[in-house]
């Protein structure tokens, strides 16, 4: 026989059954998704043992970058230099330390300024249209068929010695080259922002915005941008990897950073004529640049899963 169901049960049950679900937002949902994608959070934990190394590094292991030792040149690992020594007697890991938060600090400045302009340019073309569409697409395409690395050491050679006269060396030489990747790197971003903005200005919900009169500018910011993020996300996160390695690659080439200050690239472009009697020497800043990039690109991935608002998982 079943019990009958009291006006207190009944009341419970209505209060189980009807109450609120936990306030979620599509930001809570992205970390969410982001977390369990298992190779974006190993490379969130590498880049941040990176990030970190390279900027507590040098307070906890405060050697000297540019103290010459020529007794002890040419040293492999031991435990009075970790990462070894230069063909100076420079201790390794203190300059590989500083040479990383350099190379990162470029990556990281080149990567917001590209992405702040391809995602202007690009939503301004795909929300707008018409001739200005046609304008900045042409002029985004001309940029995009230029040879990058000719051009980057190009204005690199010209330009490199009146700002670090008007400057100082060591920071003319970083507003130059973050300006010149930022500038040869943006157009991709701008193609993927359009791209996602005229798909995106079709859809049901910008129809009813447009309707009730909301302004283009918030129309572009809140109700368009949000749904474009997953690609400049994406673009953004590969766009440091290849500041880094542009950055890196200048410095190998010896137009970069002075040597006095080191950077990845710079320490390998040092080291290219002792591979055979010194690996060590280049091993462990080539491992530094292989593993940060890595690490990026599986961000990157996680992060384009995690915004997707057609994934649920």
């Amino acid at each position: 026989m079943v019990a009958p169901v009291t006006e207190a049960d009944a009341g419970a049950l209505a209060s189980q059954t009807f109450a609120p679900a936990a306030h979620r937002t599509l930001w809570s949902d992205a970390f969410r998704r982001f977390r369990r994608h298992r190779l974006a959070m190993l490379g969130l934990v590498v880049f941040c043992a990176f990030l970190a190394a390279t900027l507590l590094g040098p307070l906890l292991y405060n050697r000297p970058i540019n103290a010459i030792d020529l007794t002890q040149k040419l040293q492999g690992p031991s435990l009075t230099h970790p990462f070894g020594t230069d063909a100076l007697g420079q201790d390794l890991l203190a300059r590989v330390l500083i040479g990383g938060r350099v190379s990162i600090a470029v990556g990281l400045s080149a990567m917001l300024i590209a992405v702040t302009i391809g995602t202007t340019v690009g939503a301004v073309s795909g929300y707008f249209g018409g001739a200005l569409d046609i304008a900045l697409m042409r002029l985004t395409e001309l940029l995009l068929s230029l040879p990058a690395l000719p051009l980057l050491l190009l204005v690199i050679y010209l330009f490199r010695d009146s700002l670090r006269h008007a400057m100082g060396p060591e920071a003319g030489t970083f507003v130059l080259i973050v300006a010149v990747i930022a500038g040869l790197s943006w157009m991709r971003v701008a193609r993927l922002v359009r791209a996602s903005f005229l798909s995106i200005k079709e859809k049901e919900f910008i129809e009813a915005a447009r309707c009730v009169g909301v302004p283009s500018g918030r129309m572009m910011l809140v109700h368009m941008l949000p749904n474009a993020l997953s690609p400049v996300i994406v673009a953004g996160s590969l766009n440091v990897a290849s500041a880094i390695l542009a950055e890196s690659t200048l410095s190998f080439l010896g137009l970069g950073f002075p040597p006095d200050l080191p950077t990845w690239g710079r320490i390998l472009f040092d080291a290219k004529d002792r591979l055979d009697t010194a690996p060590h020497w280049a091993l462990f800043p080539g491992v530094c640049i292989f593993l940060t990039l890595l690490a990026i690109n599986f961000m990157g991935d996680g992060l384009r899963d995690a915004v997707d608002p057609r994934r649920v998982y």
